[in-house]
């Protein structure tokens, strides 16, 4: 729980609008859903099973009425004085037999039959001794072996006789004579097929229906089942095992009722599945129909969310620009809400920000502007200039080569420092101001380190800060050659190239090097004096925070120090 908690914490506002609304508006959807796609398929359900039981009890009546039917057809046969009489009769010659056969039985017979269809033929059994007469009349020991032969002699009412393993329907009637003492058995053999027709027409498929007698014993036994369904089809056997555990209605849905004619019982049953199908169409809408809310929801949450959370993200990433030092506020909102409100604020918030920077700023470059001048002023350029103009003469007099020539270097560099008390200068300028600075210090260090100069002459026209590559040579000098570990001699490379818009300047050194961390906190550390750290300050605040130096340093190797400023013409 506390882990789902601190997971749900640290979701982000517009996931957490997201989550919250969905959660809130799917269970209700998915719960009335549900509960109406239950009771749409209950109510099919229900329908269904009274389908079946509308199916079964159609079927039953047709059977009733066809049975109803037979009896009253061979009931008007077993009851026929004349057939009684005819058939009791003992006859003296064949001709008075063969009356009775063609003006008596035959006809009566033959009618009976031609209002039927399903009647394949009707017959007479009798053991009066009369001569046979086709299917119309038969002695009585052609079936005095069948089965049903003892049970037909105790009752003068109709008999069904069926078998489903032989496919045969008879209906079997007494011919009952009080005054004879003959027996006569009516049977009448009906279509067995053509009988049952109207029950392989129930559904169009997937489905099975079961007769059975008072003894359990087969009558009529039919299956349509598709492919698929083809496993749920029963023989008479499984079907009467699984009726008498308990087990049928685990699988399907089935009805039972009773033939008001006959001790039958007819079973009809569906599998679970094929009835359940019909509710399958209602299913699928539901799905699609809880997904489509589902879908709406979550886009219209979407769009919630984004309206709501993209100007607070906005709000976030300019707050991280603005701890970063970039004052840009890209983030508006006319709205008069609450959100609208804190943004407004914090437009007005930063706004006031940059005024305030831009003041303090401004401060600090006057103070350094300042302090340039008063440096400047400390030296009186004409009394200086003309004291190394004299220090120059009278060593050219003693023949003081290199007195003469620190003269000069002296002059030369410090009429570029001083710059007439300008805080801009000409790239070729400060370029001098650095060369003789740099000779200088060589003639200090006795030529101990060798210098290289690569100048791109077509850079010199374009104005720049002045004393801003002094001190790094000034740095190179005094923090790397000097305290250069190995044997080998010195070495400074100067370099002033150009891009499309920039002017690169890099100072490079085989001094000691620094460490790691010395390297990162160069530009940040306060030293003693005009350092590094002033000229980057310097850079940064005259053109921008794109600009400024990148040191480079591997301990006892060297160092690289690149200077890149803005191209600007000279006015």
């Amino acid at each position: 729980m506390n882990k789902f908690k601190s997971w749900f914490i640290n979701l982000k506002l517009r996931n957490k609008i997201l989550l919250i609304c969905l959660m809130a508006s799917i269970v209700p959807i998915i719960a009335l859903g549900s509960i109406w796609y239950y009771q749409i398929q209950n109510l099919l359900m229900t329908r269904e099973t009274e389908s079946l039981d509308e199916s079964l009890n159609q079927a039953v009546l047709n059977l009733d009425y066809k049975l109803n039917n037979y009896f009253n057809a061979i009931n008007q046969i077993a009851w026929n004085d004349d057939i009684k009489r005819g058939l009791s009769s003992n006859y003296d010659n064949n001709y008075e037999m063969y009356k009775f056969y063609l003006d008596t039985l035959t006809p009566h017979l033959k009618t009976t039959k031609s209002l039927q269809s399903d009647i394949n033929a009707i017959t007479i059994y009798g053991d009066n001794k009369m001569n046979s007469h086709g299917d119309f009349f038969r002695p009585l020991k052609d079936i005095d072996h069948k089965s049903w032969f003892n049970r037909i002699l105790t009752t003068t009412n109709p008999i069904v006789e069926v078998s489903d393993e032989n496919r045969t329907f008879l209906v079997l009637c007494q011919i009952f004579d009080r005054n004879h003492s003959v027996t006569n058995i009516v049977q009448m053999d009906i279509n067995y097929d053509y009988f049952f027709h109207s029950l392989t027409t129930l559904f169009e498929q997937d489905y099975g229906l079961v007769i059975v007698d008072q003894n359990e014993k087969p009558i009529y036994t039919f299956g349509d089942f598709s492919n698929k369904n083809r496993s749920y089809q029963l023989s008479t056997k499984e079907f009467i095992q699984k009726l008498n555990n308990e087990l049928l209605e685990h699988d399907f849905v089935y009805k039972q009722a009773s033939l008001s004619s006959n001790n039958w019982t007819v079973y009809l049953y569906r599998p679970m599945e094929t009835v359940a199908t019909t509710t399958h169409r209602f299913r699928d809408t539901f799905i699609i129909v809880i997904f489509s809310c589902i879908l709406l929801l979550f886009i219209s949450i979407f769009f919630l969310a984004r309206v709501v959370v993209r100007p607070l993200e906005k709000l976030a990433q300019n707050m991280e620009q603005i701890e970063k030092g970039d004052l840009s506020v890209t983030v508006y909102n006319s709205g008069t809400d609450e959100i609208g409100n804190l943004i407004r604020q914090f437009g007005n918030m930063v706004v006031k920000l940059k005024d305030m920077i831009n003041q303090v700023y401004k401060s600090k470059i006057a103070q350094q502007e300042y302090e340039m001048k008063a440096l400047q002023a400390q030296i009186n350029p004409h009394f200086f200039y003309n004291s190394l103009s004299l220090i120059n003469s009278k060593a050219i007099i003693a023949d003081q080569e290199d007195i003469s020539q620190m003269a000069q270097l002296l002059s030369t560099f410090y009429r570029t420092t001083l710059n007439k008390g300008k805080s801009t200068i000409y790239v070729k300028d400060e370029l001098e101001n650095t060369t003789s600075y740099i000779e200088i210090q060589r003639m200090m260090h006795s030529n101990s380190f060798d210098v290289k100069y690569e100048f791109d002459e077509s850079m010199y026209n374009y104005s720049m800060l002045n004393l801003l590559l002094q001190p790094l040579v000034e740095n190179a000098i005094n923090h790397g050659i000097d305290h250069k570990e190995d044997l080998g001699k010195g070495s400074l490379m100067i370099t002033a190239k150009q891009s499309e818009y920039d002017l690169i300047f890099t100072v490079v050194d085989n001094g000691c090097g620094m460490d790691k961390e010395t390297l990162r906190t160069i530009l940040t550390t306060k030293t003693k004096g005009y350092g590094v750290r002033n000229v980057h300050n310097r850079v940064q605040l005259f053109y921008g925070s794109g600009y400024g130096l990148v040191f480079e340093s591997e301990l006892n190797k060297g160092t690289t120090v690149t200077l890149t400023i803005p191209k600007v013409a000279n006015n």
